[in-house]
């Protein structure tokens, strides 16, 4: 038999698997959901009151404060042998603030869709529940084929996730990842930082041929969706809203993502061609 593969995170830290008793802080939405999924529930001891998936599951399970703002105390009072943390979504001072208090802190950085894979064999590597994990890998795998297996025509889409003011995603980030699977691709400004603001009066319309709204990490609706259409700013450019939890949450929500965004793809081609667009 070869060696079992190296159960590194997205900080190059080396885990080992755990045998014992897993007591898991997860400071991340789609880590806790997955943890789940994983048929962690029962080792998690707390979560960020963010992490409100699966509902009835996760209710139980004390909060430590958001992903932002985190209750240190909380958390050391918890005695974690594992805490879940993710680049983009927790701060690294307190992060770094708990390691002398956690035997092990796990942190991740999915930008690539197949990253995810290599998330589900990292968690089923260190908490031995490698068989879920081999079942959501060939999950993703199926859903992930089939959204490439469909020729789809590129559009570009303006993809809003803040308002006051707007802000939007970089082409290096997850979200612009998830969407490119279905041909649509994410605009910004040149800027270096991953999720920069946005001047709709100097970014034209010209620049994108749609402009979706997400309902997180700002909570747009429908009735922002019509106050934009009504902007001369873009054109009569379609503005569509679109579910922030099924293209910016990673883990196991990458399955029912996919698929999400499969279907919104092809109800924004009938909205375009309706409107005489190309599509």
């Amino acid at each position: 038999m070869g060696e079992a593969p190296r159960l590194l995170d997205a900080a190059g830290q080396e885990h080992r698997p755990f045998r014992g008793e897993a007591r898991i802080v997860s400071l991340v939405p789609s880590l806790t959901e997955l943890a789940c999924a994983l048929g962690l529930a029962g080792s998690l001891v707390g979560r960020t009151g963010f992490c409100i998936h699966p509902r009835d599951t996760v209710r139980s399970i004390p909060k430590v404060g958001g992903t932002k703002d985190v209750d240190l105390a909380r958390v050391m009072a918890l005695a974690p042998t594992h805490l879940l943390v993710n680049v983009d979504e927790n701060e690294k001072p307190a992060v770094d603030a708990l390691r002398p208090h956690v035997g092990s802190v796990v942190v991740t950085h999915p930008i690539e869709v197949e990253d995810n894979i290599g998330l589900y064999r990292l968690f089923g590597g260190i908490f031995g529940c490698e068989g879920r994990a081999g079942e959501l890998e060939a999950r993703l795998r199926t859903v992930l084929a089939a959204a490439r297996a469909q020729a789809h025509a590129p559009l570009r889409v303006l993809y809003l996730i803040w308002s006051n003011p707007w802000m939007t995603v970089g082409p290096e980030t997850y979200i612009a990842r998830m969407l490119a699977e279905v041909g649509l691709h994410a605009v910004a400004p040149e800027s270096p930082a991953r999720y920069p603001q946005v001047d709709l009066d100097g970014f034209g319309a010209e620049r994108f041929d749609a402009v979706l709204l997400s309902t997180e990490p700002y909570r747009f609706t429908e009735e922002h969706c019509r106050a934009l259409r009504a902007d001369p700013r873009l054109a009569g450019r379609p503005v569509c809203l679109i579910d922030g939890e099924m293209t910016s949450w990673y883990g196991s929500r990458a399955i029912d993502g996919l698929d999400y965004l499969r279907a919104f793809r092809r109800e924004l081609d009938l909205a375009r061609a309706a409107e005489g667009l190309p599509t």
